[in-house]
């Protein structure tokens, strides 16, 4: 749990939550903060009073310093063989998610939870999981690249080609960090700015209006689908993390024809990237039902108010369940050996 990414407090509150709910198990459990190392049951106490996920990310600056601090490090805070029976990863963004831990226990020869190296960096790049989504027959928003702050992309050529508003994102982030919607021409240039801070590859997406949907599957199986209402146009960092900031329906308000259709693609979706264990696709459906993909997310959050939860919920899977699931999806994989659902 942890890291040095953008979303290192939600990495902690997952961790956090999923090692109180596996000790509940029976299960004997170790937290490690792949930053600073391992945690004392009293550092865990310390967390959970004080409140782990702020209302804002860490900065920048804050977790490039975190980083060259651990960077050396890192590799001998992983877990070896024979130390553990299985890493549960609650790592959120960053090399937690991008699949640089996971090659790394890879060659360790660690089980661990989430898909592998592969998968996970490609679902991390959201330029190249957008292409693979495409090519299996997944519905997503047209986009362009911007890949090097030097050269912005001309504002009229981006108008006409993706509407406005539309939607700038870093490439390789999550929980909405560096995202913003531009609406007119002379706002394009300071959101690349913006997203640039957080990436060496901006995204510039069509923005799709819409009801967001959420599709949960653990396993190869389709949890039932959840809606998000946010108080804000964005199911941004402040709405997920922030009690009430957003209302949460778990199953959503649909059709059965609309819920087989969405499963579908989650699975779809779910395929094309080679992903297993845990992983959560969202998505936006328009007024006309047409629904597209926004992103794959291979270690989705594991907060008191995160959606997986909620969604194993609605099928009758207890919190404590959920996390033995995961962990013994994972034990079943051979370690270091390609990964399936």
């Amino acid at each position: 749990m942890g890291g040095t990414s953008s979303e290192r407090d939600v990495s902690l509150a997952s961790g956090l939550r999923i090692a109180e709910a596996l000790r509940s198990r029976g299960h004997a459990v170790r937290t490690v903060d792949t930053a600073k190392g391992a945690l004392s049951e009293d550092d865990e106490r310390r967390m959970l009073a004080g409140g782990v996920v702020k209302a804002l990310p860490p900065t920048p600056e804050e977790l490039a310093r975190m980083n060259a601090e651990s960077l050396a490090d890192t590799a001998a805070r992983m877990p070896g063989r024979g130390d553990c029976d299985v890493a549960f990863l609650a790592l959120h963004g960053g090399r937690g998610e991008d699949g640089t831990i996971q090659a790394l226990l890879d060659l360790a020869g660690v089980a661990y939870t989430g898909s592998g190296h592969l998968p996970s960096a490609l679902a991390m790049d959201k330029d190249l999981s957008k292409h693979l989504m495409r090519a299996h027959g997944v519905r997503t928003a047209d986009w362009l690249m911007a890949t090097d702050p030097t050269h912005l992309p001309d504002a009229d050529v981006v108008g006409r080609t993706l509407g406005w508003p539309l939607i700038v994102k870093p490439s390789k982030q999550g929980s909405t960090v560096g995202l913003s919607i531009v609406r007119h021409a002379a706002e394009l240039g300071p959101a690349i700015v913006e997203a640039f801070k957080h990436d060496d590859e901006v995204m510039l997406e069509q923005f799709i209006a819409g009801r967001e949907l959420t599709v949960s599957i653990l396993g190869g199986l389709a949890l039932p689908v959840g809606e998000i209402i946010a108080k804000k146009e964005i199911y941004d960092y402040e709405c997920k993390y922030t009690p009430g900031m957003a209302e949460e329906i778990f199953p959503a308000a649909l059709g059965e024809a609309e819920v087989v259709a969405v499963q579908e693609q989650a699975r779809l979706t779910f395929a094309a990237l080679k992903l297993s264990g845990c992983a959560r696709i969202d998505f936006r459906l328009t007024s006309s039902g047409e629904f597209f993909c926004l992103e794959a997310n291979t270690l989705p959050g594991m907060t008191a108010t995160s959606l997986v939860p909620q969604s194993a919920a609605a099928a009758g899977i207890s919190f404590p369940d959920l996390c033995e699931r995961i962990a013994l999806l994972a034990a079943r994989a051979p370690a270091g050996e390609p990964r399936s659902a």
